[in-house]
């Protein structure tokens, strides 16, 4: 752990079903930690009873693995290194949509990321959603391509279509790098995935084994080895190794006659040439499979002497499958091309620190924090991100699980902690206290460590009680927060949840409060009426929230209501008419006038390019030069709502008022209140920005208190709404739909959205539409089931699913049935107009 040039931290992330905690299972298995044979089938990962019975990880869970690099494989590692032994913390993470929460919770605490692709089906689209995640945190990627053992034996390609499909897969991959990136000139140089540099490996984590070209380049370079090799430094080596390498992909073939390489397809004599790749790699594997798997048991018997594998006596009994795993398992074992790949491709913390800094820390990036982060000092001053909260055995009790960036960590060291609310310099959402307990985390257990220094993951105990979610843990009295997750999905499913017994409401109360603490994403809120409303990313997400909240949290049987959808309000135009409203003393009087934001403004604020956290010229000059604002007018934007950093924006465009400064807060404090509970159905607004035009103001302070200005400035504000052709949104999901090819065709029974052409890439690419989440919910499943004759499912995995990918917001009024939108709206804007005009 102290070797900081010889840790790597690393997530796998991946599409849904796509073989993530099998895969896994091989590294576990590999680190001694769960026998072979059990290896692809225990999902040692999956600690959760619901997680091995649905057959989806919904949970990120973390483990750390040690493992040791030969003389031979050190000499590829073009970073630093100390030693040939390397401690992997490896966190395995959730592939289904609803929980990509913790997928941007793992991903924030590690440098690289084991990209896990099914070379069946192909980069899906939740495969693009997570790699997106990953190069925005700059993520280093390496891609696995799974489920070999299914293009084999179920869909029996040939060598050269196999070929095609492994090409158009890194192409793909690539696509998404190069679309998301910052390109070789970045921070981070060129991280395009390419098999020839070794960064792509090929095989079956169910069967355990897998290979790079590393492995088969490394039998070549020995068996073509002239005597005198034997005697070659790991450096030359190493070099002949990557030499072989750049032959065994792309465009290059074998002559079996002449044992020479070609960039030419046919030989002298005119005949077609075998590519390498088919010849020397796959031809092997396509043997051994159709010996065993034929029961050509006198051929598999001179193969698996040939190859030179040693199996068990009680492996030389088997037949068939489990013949082929043993043998497989053992001439290409999982774990080692793995753990090789991760080792040598993957970046330190020493190296990875350099250029997520400025992306990781909020403040000057000269400052003693900053410096010990780049540098991954341990020396320097703690700084840690605590990324999530894990629930203990201990009921109500969270492990801080996070990341130490800089200094050590240590059982009773007194620290800062630091809620993403504080603001240097304030007391607020800060605490002083020491830490009773450093844990490692192994899977489903825990093991105790006296302290950690900086460039691990760990576990804290006696910090959940400060923190709600996320937060901030430093020794340094000046250190700014480390930046707060940016989420790729948002809680816009909602349901209520009352006690069965109204004596069990205190328990319930306590319950949402545990629920909201262990999930990153979930949201439990209480309306004015008294309900407790949860929201969450999907039905699924919620059902499981649900379950945890009455086995685990609350322990008392709940009722819920059916899920609702979290609607937006906007607007589509400018204010028509300027907007008065008096205080109502008479006293003050507020002008102001509201406009819709340019396209891509509201989505830059959800991803934090654009916040309330930035300096000020440097956001003015980002909002004149990409959304063509007025220098001056940007550069006095009073707030961000709701909650402060919302995308909705208050705008001070007075010239010469007297007093103003004395009423901002009032005039914010009705802002967030007006864009918290919007004017036509109390829905958070969205996109609007609120231009504070002239003020009126009573000399006497006493005469334009908070009392006065606060519901003074939410009734301008509606006003300002109501006069700019408001709008209702509606998130929409982007579904991809997998199924049988004669079921996607029942074109009448499709629900109403929009078919979208940007998506596909897989070996049959399914279709993908926009639909509306409240359509999805309440009339998809019923309605595509009877289209497909039952083929189709929810969720998934199935044979034909229904899967919800991304979300994002489009205004109501292009739907099917916008009609009754708008007679819904003329009633309600017609009942404001009376109550606030």
């Amino acid at each position: 752990m102290d070797k900081k040039a010889n840790i790597r931290n690393m997530s796998v992330i991946a599409h849904v079903d796509h073989g993530k905690s099998t895969l896994t299972d091989s590294l576990v298995c590999k680190a001694g930690i769960i026998a072979s044979a059990r290896a692809g089938e225990t999902r040692f990962t999956d600690t959760r009873k619901d997680e091995q019975e649905r057959c989806i990880t919904i949970k990120s869970t973390a483990i750390s693995l040690f493992y040791e690099l030969s003389e031979n494989d050190l000499a590829f590692i073009k970073q630093s290194k100390d030693g040939s032994g390397f401690l992997i913390n490896l966190i395995d993470s959730p592939g289904h949509v609803d929980f990509s929460s913790e997928v941007t919770a793992a991903l924030r605490v590690t440098d690289g990321a084991l990209v896990v692709v099914d070379c069946v089906s192909g980069v899906c689209v939740q495969t693009e959603t997570v790699l997106r995640q990953a190069i925005a945190e700059r993520i280093k990627p390496v891609l696995m391509m799974n489920k070999m053992d299914r293009a084999l034996l179920e869909l029996q390609l040939d060598p050269e279509e196999l070929y095609q499909t492994f090409q158009r897969i890194v192409e793909n991959v690539n696509v998404i790098i190069s679309t998301y990136g910052e390109g070789e000139s970045g921070p981070m140089g060129n991280i395009m995935i390419d098999p020839v540099l070794g960064t792509v490996g090929f095989g079956s984590g169910l069967h355990g084994w897998a290979f790079t070209l590393k492995q088969f380049a490394e039998m070549y370079v020995a068996k073509f080895a002239a005597k005198g090799d034997a005697q070659m430094n790991p450096s030359e080596r190493a070099k002949k190794v990557e030499d072989m390498m750049k032959k065994l992909w792309g465009d290059r073939y074998f002559d079996p006659a002449t044992g020479k390489f070609s960039k030419s397809a046919t030989g002298p004599d005119g005949k077609k040439l075998p590519r390498t790749f088919c010849q020397l790699i796959l031809d092997p594997i396509f043997k051994v499979f159709d010996a065993i798997m034929t029961f050509k048991k006198e051929e598999a018997a001179k193969l698996i002497e040939k190859l030179d594998i040693k199996l068990d006596s009680e492996d030389k009994d088997k037949e068939g499958k489990p013949l082929l795993k043993a043998v497989m398992r053992r001439w290409l074992p999982a774990g080692d091309a793995l753990l090789q790949m991760i080792t040598i491709h993957l970046p330190s913390p020493v190296t990875a620190q350099k250029y997520r800094c400025e992306l990781l820390y909020e403040g000057p990036p000269d400052d003693e924090a900053a410096i010990g982060i780049k540098n991954c000092d341990p020396k320097g001053p703690l700084m840690m991100y605590i990324s999530k909260m894990v629930p203990t055995s201990d009921k109500g009790r969270f492990y801080a699980f996070g990341r130490v960036f800089s200094g050590l960590v240590s059982t009773g060291l007194k620290v800062r902690i630091m809620g993403p609310n504080y603001t240097p310099g304030k007391k607020e959402d800060l605490y002083l206290k020491p830490i009773q307990r450093t844990i490692l985390m192994m899977g489903r257990y825990v093991e105790p460590i006296e302290d950690v220094p900086c460039g691990n993951i760990v576990g804290l105990v006696g910090v959940d009680q400060f923190l709600v979610k996320t937060g901030t843990i430093t020794t340094f009295e000046h250190a700014h927060n480390m930046r707060v997750m940016k989420f790729s999905v948002s809680p816009v499913v909602r349901v209520a949840v009352e006690a069965k017994n109204p004596a069990d409401l205190p328990k319930l109360v306590e319950g949402l409060k545990r629920l909201a603490k262990s999930d990153p994403m979930v949201q439990c809120i209480i309306e004015e009426s008294g309900e407790h409303i949860i929201a969450g990313a999907g039905e699924l997400h919620l059902e499981i929230c649900l379950k945890d909240l009455e086995e685990d949290h609350a322990c008392i049987p709940i009722k819920k209501s059916d899920p609702v959808v979290s609607y937006r309000e906007t607007v589509s135009e400018e204010s028509n008419v300027m907007c008065l409203s008096k205080s109502p003393n008479k006293h003050n009087r507020l002008y102001m006038k509201a406009r819709p934001f340019p396209d891509g403004l509201a989505e830059d604020i959800d991803k934090g390019e654009v916040s309330a956290r930035q300096e000020l010229k440097q956001r003015a000059r980002y909002l004149a030069e990409k959304y063509e604002w007025d220098v001056t007018e940007a550069r006095k934007i009073w707030c961000f709502g709701p909650d402060g950093t919302g995308p909705n924006i208050l705008t001070d465009i007075t010239k010469g008022v007297q007093y103003l400064n004395e009423i901002k807060d009032s005039v914010v404090a009705g802002f967030q209140w007006a864009t918290k509970e919007g004017v036509l159905c109390e829905e958070n607004m969205r996109g609007v920005r609120f231009d504070v035009h002239d003020v009126t103001l009573h000399a006497d302070a006493i005469h334009r208190g908070g009392g006065q200005i606060i519901p003074t400035a939410r009734r301008c504000l509606y006003a300002c709404v109501l006069t700019a052709q408001p709008r209702l949104m509606e998130p929409i999901y982007l579904v991809e739909i997998q199924c049988p090819e004669p079921s996607a065709a029942g074109s009448p029974h499709s629900p109403p959205g929009m078919e979208d052409p940007r998506l596909g890439g897989g070996t049959c690419p399914p279709p993908h539409h926009s639909l509306p989440i409240k359509t999805l919910i309440l009339f998809l499943i019923s309605r595509w089931k009877s289209g497909m004759s039952g083929a189709g499912g929810f969720p998934p995995p199935c044979p034909g699913c229904v899967e919800v990918v991304q979300s994002h917001c489009r205004a109501l009024y292009v739907l099917d049935y916008c009609y009754i939108l708008y007679i819904f709206l003329f009633f309600v804007l017609f009942c404001l107009y009376l109550r606030y005009i």
